[in-house]
């Protein structure tokens, strides 16, 4: 019976043959007559394997030489109105002190003095011009909370920041700002994070300051000494500093990786002028806004200034950051050497055109009459930007759209029933089409698992082709076996040609549905979609004719792929963003997230959305058996050299360092009972790897750290019992504990309780006062039965993170007197709460991360045994735990 129907099935595929267009024959039965007559012609015509792998593969490398000329090209030409050579000395001058921890001398005085100097060496040589320069230096004090990393709460004092106020003699009353921040990460020293950027914005002063014509309005040039400490100076300098009140929108200038090309991350929110300004401006674009809401959708692990100015400020801008080589991005790596000349001059020339239209225009004055609506924007190999609003892209939308569904609807509206045979034809294309998506998600996710299995995470780190290799042929393999067992074993006899255009129009039709889907979630990146629409649509439309009469030529295939040229350019360039951002992220995101399946998950989505409009080959190609047999052998045997451990994941090759990166800090636990008495205590080295791989290819160079030393989240004392420097227990759950000496800071922490009293409204309030290094981290976990009611940070209302704790990040730049801060705690029930373990547990930990005081002998004496390719981030810490 089922054979029966196959063939009942087959024959009447083979009697409806789908017009080309609604004009050819309305008989169905005289035109399948004819074309049974053609059939060996039309046989004759369709192509070779060896000339269908050639024609996709030639057209795929050809673009994505093209793509990687792009990206290498930094600096096609130059106003020639800013110095790189003179930005390339800031640097490294700003770079040659080391890490510019917040608090520690490096920071807080020779950056700083630094940055004065060269300031007050511009001002003085432009004296006599039409502009006049003013400088403030500003030590802020103040709080906040905020949801980034599950949420937490900040308190900085007396961090610094340089206020650099560039106006016309006559004065301005509007200002643009240009925002960078001059410190770093500890152990790093900070070139592209973000000392480029303070060198770029000195000399985009230097620039602006001396032009002959005087600007209509002025700018602030922000360079903040407090970002990596989750973005503090410039929550100081946006709620308290005078100026503020007169900035209209801003530039922020950061880093996401180390040199390249910067892009624009995001914009706004709304505003289109300032995408418009940008459009108009920049030397060398490159922005596109479906990175700017990836990044506004929270998938990318990190924040920005950008934020700080947006939500408390209430002022929309334009971040920019560089985002290539984001591998060393965070480590010792990251040197000026390692920073390209052109890409300094790029990012000067684009940052000095955009301020220079900016402070002339209009909108700034008045930018109130310009805030409504969003842009959509793209940019093609750097060259060009496209920008028009997203009204008119929905409008543009909808019209591609009903277009396409014309397109289909006339072959739909077919007579005698061929219409009909060919929505339900469609349907099953369709319904293939996805099943293949989806078992080929699920093959390739279970390869990744049993990688994962096989202890060979993050091969792919130091060699990404390997995974290209291993996951992607494991992708085209699955997708071109499913489609050539239907084309054999369900469409059975129905000619090719016809097949392939049934599933052209498969494709068109699902790119559809994503259009409008997208479209009406009032997406801008739904013009991705719009073109993956409109040039396969036309050029199948001017090349009907000829497919109708020559079936699969040789020419024909060339002018199918040509049609395909722009949408797919710009697709593998948006892959590859895609994987330069998340790959190295895969390196820092923690132990709790598998990166292969990550891995897998986009090299999958890569190939169904490149594989798209490349299975009209599969139909039009005689066979797929070398093809098969050549993409098996390639997966097979890239198995086999992955299970093998030929990839190892790490690199300490100078020109493309891959290091593995650790947490390590000599740490000093104090429990205090309820009475304030030390319940115990214990000293060691404090362990964390930031990727998936733990400690697996340590343990063979450092035998000590192994599972034995383990140690679990112990979930009844504050943040697991450990000194965390930020809220990310959730990414880091793996965690080991080395027994070493006790540390012995010269400067100890200093903490009391002042008070504590009952209040009117049934509350306890609680005073406490600390003294300690530049970082501090308070955690706070009430216990059963009591409720934090009210603090003295943010805006008074406690903010827990995803566990249910409260974290409080602190730190101070030099000087700063004692912390004082206070909170309320409700019993809820009395007699649930007044047990030997109190109301709260609060626990505070000090980190030292400058000074003589980060190191230790036992924390110095490990990381000498550290392999090269490693990064171990160390430094000295202490926590204290007390019961109230």
């Amino acid at each position: 019976m089922e054979r029966d129907c196959t063939v009942r099935r087959t024959k009447a595929l083979q009697n409806h043959q789908i017009p080309q267009d609604g004009s050819r024959g309305h008989n169905g039965l005289e035109s399948a007559v004819r074309k049974r007559k053609q059939k060996p012609e039309v046989s004759a015509q369709l192509l070779a394997e060896g000339s269908s792998v050639l024609l996709v593969l030639g057209f795929v490398c050809l673009l994505w030489v093209l793509v990687l000329i792009s990206l290498q090209q930094l600096v096609i030409r130059s106003s020639g109105e800013f110095n790189a050579i003179r930005a390339r000395k800031h640097l490294d001058q700003i770079t040659s002190v080391g890490p510019r921890t917040v608090g520690s001398p490096e920071n807080e005085l020779t950056t700083v003095n630094y940055l004065l100097d060269q300031i007050e060496q511009i001002r003085a040589e432009s004296t006599a011009g039409p502009h006049s320069i003013t400088v403030d230096v500003q030590r802020p004090t103040g709080s906040f909370s905020i949801d980034f990393l599950g949420g937490f709460t900040s308190y900085y004092d007396r961090v610094t920041n340089i206020a650099v106020k560039l106006e016309p003699k006559t004065t301005a009353q509007h200002f643009m700002l240009a925002n960078c921040h001059f410190d770093s990460v500890a152990n790093s020293p900070g070139a592209s994070d973000d000392a480029v950027s303070c060198s770029v914005m000195l000399e985009v002063l230097h620039s602006l300051v001396n032009l002959s014509t005087p600007l209509k309005h002025g700018v602030i040039f922000l360079f903040n000494g407090a970002e990596e400490n989750i973005l503090q100076a410039s929550h100081g300098f946006i709620t308290q500093h005078p100026w503020a009140q007169q900035v209209r929108a801003f530039v922020n200038l950061e880093a996401a990786g180390v040199g390249g090309k910067e892009v624009v991350f995001q914009t706004g929110p709304e505003n289109p002028w300032l995408v418009q300004a940008y459009v108009r401006a920049a030397v060398h674009p490159f922005a596109s806004v479906v990175g700017q809401e990836v990044f506004q959708s929270g998938v990318i692990p990190s924040d920005t200034d950008f934020r700080i100015y947006r939500d408390f400020g209430n002022i929309p801008g334009i971040d920019l950051a560089f985002i290539e080589n984001g591998f060393i991005y965070h480590t010792k790596y990251d040197t000026a050497d390692r920073i390209h000349t052109d890409s300094i001059q790029r990012a000067g020339d684009n940052i000095l055109a955009v301020l220079k239209h900016l402070v002339m225009s209009e909108e700034l004055g008045d930018s109130s009459q310009y805030r409504h609506g969003n842009m959509v924007f793209f940019d093609l190999l750097g060259v060009v930007v496209v920008a028009y609003p997203a009204w008119a892209g929905t409008i543009i939308n909808y019209m591609v759209a009903v277009a396409t569904f014309i397109y289909l609807g006339k072959k739909c509206m077919l007579p005698k029933n061929v219409g009909g045979r060919y929505v339900r034809e469609l349907l099953y294309g369709s319904c293939l089409v996805v099943l293949s998506w989806f078992v080929t998600l699920l093959t390739v996710l279970i390869v990744a698992l049993l990688v994962t299995l096989m202890g060979r995470s993050m091969f792919w780190y130091t060699h990404f082709y390997a995974a290209v290799c291993l996951y992607g042929s494991a992708a085209v393999g699955k997708i071109v076996l499913i489609h050539t067992l239907a084309k054999n074993l369900y469409y059975g006899g129905v000619q090719r040609l016809e097949l392939a255009d049934l599933f052209f129009d498969v494709s068109l039709m699902l790119w559809c549905c994503v259009l409008v889907f997208l479209t009406q979630r009032s997406l801008c990146s739904a013009y991705v979609p719009m073109m993956m629409v409109i040039f396969p649509l036309s050029g199948k439309i001017l090349l009907q004719n000829h497919f109708s009469q020559k079936g699969a030529s040789l020419q024909y295939s060339v002018l199918y792929l040509m049609g395909l040229a722009v949408p797919y350019i710009h697709i593998m360039f948006l892959i590859w963003v895609v994987f330069e951002i998340f790959a190295p992220i895969l390196g820092r995101s923690g132990t709790e997230i598998p990166p292969e399946v990550v891995v897998a998950f986009l090299v999958t989505l890569a190939t169904v959305i490149l594989s798209s409009y490349f299975m009209h080959f599969v139909y039009l190609a005689r066979s797929t058996r070398r093809i098969l047999a050549g993409l098996g052998s390639v997966f097979v045997l890239m198995l086999l050299l992955v299970s093998c451990g030929l990839f190892f994941p790490y690199s300490v090759d100078q020109s493309g360092p891959r290091p593995k990166r650790v947490f390590v800090q000599h740490t000093t636990r104090t429990f205090h009972a309820l009475n304030g008495s030390v319940e115990r205590q214990d000293s060691g080295l404090w362990i964390n790897s930031l990727d998936y791989t733990g400690m697996q290819h340590i343990t063979p160079h450092i035998p000590q750290i192994n599972d034995s030393i383990r140690t679990r989240c112990q979930e009844d004392l504050p943040f697991c019992g450990f000194p965390w420097f930020l809220p990310v227990k959730f990414l880091v759950r793996k965690n080991w504990y080395l027994p070493a000496p006790e540390v012995s800071p010269k400067s100890p922490l200093e903490f009391q309780l002042l008070s504590k009293e009952e209040t009117t409204w049934g509350t306890v309030k609680m005073i406490f006062q600390a003294k300690g290094p530049c970082h501090m981290s308070l955690y706070l976990r009430p216990h059963a039965g009591a409720t934090l009611t009210s603090w003295s940070f943010g805006d008074g209302m406690p903010q827990f993170d995803l566990s249910g704790e409260y974290f409080i990040f602190y730190s101070h730049g030099l000087d700063a007197p004692a912390w004082k801060f206070w909170f309320e705690i409700q019993p809820n029930e009395p007699s649930e709460v007044l047990t030997d373990e109190g109301m709260i547990s609060l626990a505070l930990s000090a980190h030292y991360f400058s000074g003589l005081d980060r190191w230790s002998e036992p924390l110095e004496s490990l990381m000498k045994k550290f392999p090269d390719w490693a990064f171990p981030s160390s430094w000295v810490s202490t926590y204290h735990m007390y019961r109230y």
